[in-house]
């Protein structure tokens, strides 16, 4: 073949397809070989770590299944006014975590916040499942310490998943969803949109398919500037929960990490646990 001008076009053309194809498919296969480093940031504690809070707590080991034990945090009060469970977000452990959960004791509520399996002193293999019965074991350990209309469920990013399928489940006394998500897959969608990623992620959490079977108060904070789950992502939830029961509060100018500065949250949490 002669390295006519034409020739050589059509020669660097299908080089760079081929760059580009192989880039799509190395890219794609972290996607799906690496999608659990990608959506969970465990750190992890030694067994022996001592917990340090403000507010008077009990330390707990829930053996939720076999060769499953969640460590927990129970924060309790004198004349408490309920009990939240509480489910944190993707990164850290309950040393943080805990410190963030006694804002709410402080509001005179009993919290119970747990760590998913791989956090903390938590064990276990993870996987949807095992988040879903986790929390389940979680809520029936409530229920036979107080009544289930005493108890509010509260979800925190990746954990706004988790808390809407147990309400789903259950007959809590509300639900409280801080910077949740229509699904993990709208949130890849909108992070990868040249990928398949329905087709590669191993995690869904549809958030959207449990809203519309809860029963309780719904409460969503978001802010407009989130930049880790997008406040579209919010708003097409509030589109499909339950209207009559759900209350969206829009943060202008929150973040993800940043809503506990707004006096807005401060005020609507304020009315919410009263």
């Amino acid at each position: 073949m002669l390295n006519t001008p034409q020739n050589l076009l059509k020669q660097k053309l299908k080089k760079l397809t081929l760059i580009v194809l192989s880039i799509y498919i190395m890219v794609g296969s972290i996607l799906y070989f690496l999608q659990e480093k990608m959506l969970f940031l465990p750190t992890v504690l030694e067994q022996d770590y001592t917990f340090e809070f403000t507010q008077p707590f009990e330390e707990l080991f829930l053996k939720t299944d076999k060769g499953a034990v969640i460590n927990a945090i129970h924060f309790k009060v004198e004349n408490s006014k309920g009990v939240i469970l509480y489910f944190h977000g993707n990164a850290g452990d309950l040393s943080r975590w805990g410190l963030l959960a006694e804002y709410f004791v402080e509001k005179q509520y009993d919290v119970l916040i747990i760590d998913y399996r791989t956090y903390g002193k938590s064990i276990g293999k993870l996987s949807e499942k095992a988040l879903y019965s986790d929390a389940e074991y979680c809520y029936n350990y409530l229920k036979e310490r107080y009544k289930e209309d005493n108890i509010i469920l509260y979800g925190r990013s990746l954990g706004t998943g988790i808390a809407t399928y147990l309400a789903s489940k259950t007959k809590p006394k509300q639900l409280i969803l801080e910077t949740p998500y229509y699904s993990i897959t709208d949130v890849a969608k909108s992070r990868f949109p040249m990928f398949p990623v329905e087709q590669l992620l191993k995690y869904k959490l549809p958030t959207h398919q449990y809203i519309q079977q809860v029963s309780c108060p719904i409460t969503i904070f978001h802010g407009t500037e989130d930049l880790i789950v997008p406040y579209k992502s919010a708003e097409k939830l509030y589109k499909v929960s339950p209207k009559a029961l759900t209350t969206f509060i829009t943060i202008e100018k929150g973040a993800h990490n940043n809503l506990i500065e707004f006096d807005l949250y401060h005020s609507q949490i304020k009315k919410i646990l009263l």
